[in-house]
């Protein structure tokens, strides 16, 4: 008769690998035991929270025997504060564990075979690189901070390790001019960006006007602020950029998802024509004045749903498309009209390994074949890694 196992049992498991989520994958009798906080070849002692079936999910009770990638965590918060999951490893273990991540995506979930090597860019600075934050902010318990670690739990949080100099004296001096009273809701987020010196921040409950940043590259000025998605690793974004559009040039391009133009303003040096989609207003209306302070006649910035924009575009001729969808990756939809277009690139960025995995399947399975895949560590001291996939016409 096979073990049976029960919610609260305590184990002694070793961690395998780290797999995506970031957790340590371990067995035992009859059961796959999934260990947060953990580095491979730790040997713990932990207790299960959760079981599904044959599959459980457990906090570590003791390291009785830790991994040689095991290193102290700097940050006082860290295994209760949601934002880090990492930092129990040294830095090169970290990069190995993202590119484990994405190569058990693309097997397991994309059903594709990918023997070329994936190199991965890690940061110049593992930590104090983060230039945009959210911070959460419980206005009767007088808390500024992050979630708890699977709750939305308010941590009180001093010192940040991840965030840029400005960011960090942003914090500290919101914690100690914040009026507390003068909120009217309960709890509040705030968003914040840095560009060098300069922070912008935002709530729906701050009445002061937010400010305007900008980021140069290459020539380039970027116009964003703290209501905007723009990269919160400014140190990696030339190589980001590099990696996405290297080499490529022809008569057209589309940049889907296009946010404020970071791949717009480039590909528009490399293509007769680009057109940049982007559904959200105030992102569009940065990329429309990016686009306009380049004085690029060449590139269109088209404020619209990126399906229904492409379901009316499919006989458009185009040699690349940029692809740079939010973390549940792509509709379907839109898969489905760049194999109708055929597009004779197609460079796919991504945070989130498992969605793209699901989405690449399709295009391979299809017209496409992958050329190239890059990882680019944005996100250090957590599982999250970005990955750029470079496909052409097989």
């Amino acid at each position: 008769m096979s073990k049976k196992y029960k919610v609260g049992e305590e184990l002694n498991i070793k961690i395998e690998k780290i797999v995506p989520g970031g957790y340590g994958l371990a067995f035992a009798e009859n059961l796959t035991v999934f260990v947060a906080l953990s580095a491979p070849n730790d040997k713990l002692k932990v207790k299960i929270h959760q079981l599904k079936g044959k599959t459980a999910f457990a906090e570590i009770v003791e390291i009785i025997e830790p991994s040689i990638d095991r290193i102290e965590p700097p940050c006082v918060y860290f295994g209760r504060c949601g934002g880090c999951d990492f930092q129990q490893l040294n830095y090169a273990a970290q990069l190995a564990a993202k590119v484990g991540i994405i190569k058990d995506c693309l097997t397991r979930i994309g059903k594709i075979n990918y023997e070329e090597e994936i190199q991965i860019i890690g940061s110049p600075k593992p930590f104090g690189y983060r230039a945009r934050a959210q911070w959460h902010v419980n206005t009767r318990r007088r808390k500024i901070g992050y979630f708890q670690r699977k709750s939305h739990d308010i941590i009180d949080v001093k010192e940040c390790p991840i965030l840029t100099g400005e960011l960090q004296e942003t914090l500290t001096e919101l914690r100690e001019t914040i009026v507390w009273d003068s909120f009217w809701s309960e709890t509040v987020a705030i968003e914040s960006a840095g560009a060098g010196e300069n922070v912008s921040v935002y709530s729906a409950e701050i009445v002061e006007p937010t400010e305007e940043l900008s980021f140069n590259l290459n020539g380039h000025r970027y116009f964003y602020d703290a209501t905007v998605f723009f990269q919160g690793n400014p140190i990696l974004i030339e190589q980001l950029i590099e990696a996405a559009i290297a080499g490529a040039s022809g008569s057209a391009a589309f940049d889907l998802y296009c946010g404020v133009g970071l791949f717009t303003l480039p590909l528009a040096e490399k293509f007769i024509k680009v057109f940049g989609v982007e559904a959200g207003g105030k992102a569009s209306d940065f990329a429309k004045k990016n686009v306009e302070n380049a004085r690029l006649e060449n590139a269109s910035i088209i404020c619209e749903d990126v399906g229904e924009w492409l379901s009316q575009n499919e006989s458009v001729k185009v040699d690349f498309v940029l692809l740079d969808p939010p973390r549940a990756g792509t509709e379907k939809r839109i898969i489905e009209s760049l194999l109708k277009i055929k597009p004779r690139e197609i460079s796919y960025i991504s945070c989130e390994p498992s969605t793209l995995a699901r989405d690449l399947r399709i295009l391979c399975e299809n017209f496409y074949k992958i050329e190239s895949i890059t990882a680019l560590d944005l996100f250090p001291q957590t599982h999250h890694v970005e990955t750029i996939v470079r496909l052409s016409l097989a």
